[in-house]
């Protein structure tokens, strides 16, 4: 049994099957933009990799941004995704633990990934320990210095009373409305042309250790010097660098224009390119 250990009060047990034995990494599929049959491709190329890696497959961690746009009513589900959900809801169902951290276009996702799919969603950073590692893992959104104008929306959205209140648009108006400003997006826009995230024009490294979630990294790991890795999604950049001798910092890039994911095998962290057979 391999003791998988999320925050301070969740205790999770995997039992590994043969060689499963690996974690997995991936976020930001933002599916849904730019349109539906671009996004239907990239979501066909993402049901790929979850039929490989589920041969070896520990527990998929998935660090939010799956969708685009996404709002759970009480008897309504969006239309779409279908393959998706049901390629999730199969892994599940063969005891393969999937980890849900919401993201800031996924917020409004509340009980029916968890009540059908069989997924466990969060939506805080949480620490998990597993082979001897510890791993503190999050979205990304709101962490950090700055971005005090997107940290006022972000509290917003997740004020209940304000989702109760959208609870009372119609479905198809409301999910118009999602999909209408999502396809405005920076992100619509990068899977529309395939266009990469740019950084600043400064040498490579020093421009990313500059970059907000590297430098809130930095400084947690002040806090928290036993933390082994750091990973995060929502910057759209996959890297991976060391930040002192025993811990890594991981940046899971996304599935728009780098098809890019993080992999643990007990001992190493790798990042990896999907390209698939078909």
């Amino acid at each position: 049994m391999h003791k998988l250990d999320l925050g301070l009060k969740t205790n999770i047990y995997i039992k590994a099957r043969g060689k499963a034995r690996k974690l997995y990494f991936s976020s930001d599929q933002h599916f849904g933009v730019p349109d539906r049959v671009s996004s239907r491709k990239r979501e066909d190329l993402f049901v790929q990799w979850l039929d490989r890696i589920s041969e070896d497959a520990a527990a998929v961690f998935l660090m939010g941004d799956l969708f685009d746009f996404w709002f759970e009513y009480g008897t309504v589900v969006q239309k779409g995704y279908v393959r998706l959900l049901g390629k999730l809801a199969e892994m599940t169902d063969a005891g393969i633990p999937v980890y849900f951290f919401r993201g800031n276009h996924d917020i409004w996702a509340f009980r029916y990934l968890e009540d059908e799919i069989g997924m466990k969603l969060f939506r805080r950073e949480e620490i998990m320990e597993y082979e001897g590692k510890k791993f503190f893992l999050a979205h990304g959104d709101g962490l950090g210095p700055g971005d005090h104008g997107y940290k006022f929306l972000k509290a917003v959205f997740e004020n209940k009373i304000n989702q109760a209140l959208f609870r009372w648009v119609h479905p198809d108006i409301a999910t118009s409305m999602g999909l209408f400003w999502s396809r405005r997006s920076r992100y619509a826009h990068e899977a529309k042309e395939q266009k990469k995230p740019r950084l600043p024009k400064e040498p490579k490294m020093d421009a990313i250790r500059k970059q907000r979630l590297p430098v809130f990294a930095a400084e947690k790991l002040k806090e928290m010097p036993d933390i082994n890795y750091f990973v995060f999604g929502h910057w759209h950049y996959p890297v991976l660098f060391p930040l002192n001798e025993s811990c890594n910092y991981v940046n899971l890039g996304d599935w728009i224009t780098f098809f890019s994911y993080a992999e643990f095998d007990g001992l190493e962290m790798k990042l990896n390119y999907f390209k698939s057979n078909k």
